[in-house]
C-alpha cells in the first residue's frame, strides 16, 4: 500500500473525531494506519533524515492543517477533539478535504499569509502542496543540495593531483578518528606508485588496533581481482581490517566478494568519499545554518507534576530528596520542580 499524502489523511482524521470525544495523537496514528491498510514495512519507512517515519510525519501535519482551519482543537498535550465547525463540515457528506476547502476558513488563510509574510522573497505558496510537510520539503531540498555538492566535490577531487589526493585522504581519516595526528597518519601511509596510497594506520590514538588502507585515485570500476589482492595484502600486513578507497565505483562482484570473506573490509567509493568529506568538513565550508524550532509544551503547562507520578515514582523521589538533605548536598537544579518536590514530599 502506498503511504497516503497529507491531503488524503485529512478527511479520515476528521471523521475519527466525529464522536466528539477526546483522541490522542497515538490513537489517530493507529486508526489511520488501519484505514489505509498500511503494513509494518509501510509504517517503518523513514524520512531522509532517518529521525521519524514518513506516515507519522504526515499524520502530524494533517492534524496541524485541521487545527489551523479550526476543524479540530487541542484539549491538552497530545490530545485533540473536533470543533463545531468540524462537525458542520462533516454534515456535508464530503468525499475529500482539500486545499480549496481549507481556504474558505479565515484562520487558515491567515496562517498561510503569515508564513508568506515572513518569507517575502518566496514565490511559493506553501499551502498548494498538501502532499509534503514543510519539514519534508526542507529535508528534500537539503538532500538535493547535498547531492549536488557531492558531485561538485567529486569533480574537484578528480581534477587534482595524486599528491593532493594523498593529503586529502590522510586528513579525512584523521578527522574521522583514525591515525592519531595528521603527522602520525602521514608517516604510516605512503605512496603506492599507482596514483594511490597504502599503509597501516592506527584505529585510535592509542594504536590498540590497526587498519590496512588503500586509496586509489582511479576514476573507474574497481573489480573483484583488485579486492582479492587487497584481502591478501591484509594478511601480509598482519591486519584483520581494511579500508579501500576509490573515486570510482565498485563492481557488484567485488561487493559480493567482500561480504563472503572473513576479513572486515570497508569499501568507500566516490559518492561515499565525498559524503564523508562533507560530514567531516574536509574541502567544504559552512554557508549558512538553520535552526528548526518547535513549541515547548511544558513551558505553557501549569500542572502539579507530582500528582502525575505513580506510587513507586513518588516514594523513589521522596527517598532521593531525603538523602540529599541528609547529606547536606544541594539539589543541582533548585527549580520550580524541586520546590514542588520539597513542599509535597516533606
Amino acid at each position: 500500500m502506498t503511504i497516503p499524502d497529507v491531503q488524503s489523511i485529512l478527511l479520515p482524521l476528521l471523521k475519527l473525531t466525529s464522536d466528539q470525544k477526546e483522541h490522542s495523537y497515538r490513537e489517530a496514528i493507529e486508526h489511520l494506519a488501519n484505514c489505509f491498510s498500511l503494513t509494518d514495512s509501510d509504517r517503518n519507512q523513514l524520512l531522509p533524515s532517518g529521525r521519524s517515519s514518513i506516515f507519522d510525519n504526515r499524520d502530524r501535519w494533517a492534524q496541524k492543517r485541521l487545527k489551523h482551519a479550526r476543524l479540530i482543537e487541542s484539549t491538552r498535550r497530545g490530545y485533540f477533539k473536533i470543533t463545531k465547525r468540524g462537525l458542520n463540515i462533516l454534515k456535508n457528506d464530503l468525499q475529500k478535504i482539500d486545499h480549496k476547502l481549507l481556504r474558505q476558513f479565515p484562520e487558515y488563510l491567515e496562517f498561510i499569509k503569515s508564513v508568506q509574510h515572513n518569507d517575502e522573497n518566496s514565490n511559493v505558496d506553501i499551502s498548494t502542496d498538501l502532499e509534503k510537510s514543510p519539514y519534508v520539503a526542507l529535508e528534500d531540498s537539503y538532500q538535493t543540495m547535498r547531492r549536488i555538492l557531492m558531485q561538485n566535490l567529486l569533480n574537484k577531487v578528480k581534477q587534482n593531483t595524486p599528491n593532493f589526493f594523498e593529503k586529502m585522504v590522510v586528513e579525512l581519516l584523521v578527522k574521522i578518528g583514525y591515525g592519531g595526528s595528521i603527522t602520525d597518519a602521514a608517516k604510516a601511509i605512503g605512496k603506492s606508485g599507482d596514483e594511490g596510497i597504502d599503509g597501516v594506520i592506527k584505529e585510535d590514538i592509542f594504536g590498540l588496533d590497526t587498519n590496512y588502507v588503500q586509496a586509489k585515485k582511479w576514476d573507474s570500476v574497481v573489480g573483484r581481482p583488485e579486492l582479492h589482492k587487497f584481502a591478501g595484502a591484509l594478511q601480509g600486513q598482519r591486519s584483520k581490517k581494511g579500508i579501500f578507497i576509490t573515486i570510482g565505483t565498485f563492481s557488484k562482484d567485488a561487493i559480493e566478494y567482500i561480504s563472503k570473506i572473513d576479513s572486515r573490509i570497508v569499501l568507500i567509493d566516490g559518492n561515499r568519499l565525498t559524503g564523508l568529506m562533507i560530514d567531516n568538513n574536509v574541502g567544504v565550508s559552512i554557508l549558512k545554518n538553520y535552526e528548526i524550532k518547535k513549541i515547548d509544551s511544558d513551558y505553557f503547562t501549569d500542572e502539579d507534576v507530582i500528582s502525575h507520578l505513580s506510587v513507586k515514582e513518588f516514594y523513589y523521589l521522596k527517598i532521593v530528596v531525603l538523602l540529599s538533605l541528609k547529606s547536606n548536598s544541594r539539589l543541582h537544579h533548585y527549580s520550580s520542580l524541586s520546590k514542588i518536590m520539597l513542599n509535597t514530599l516533606l
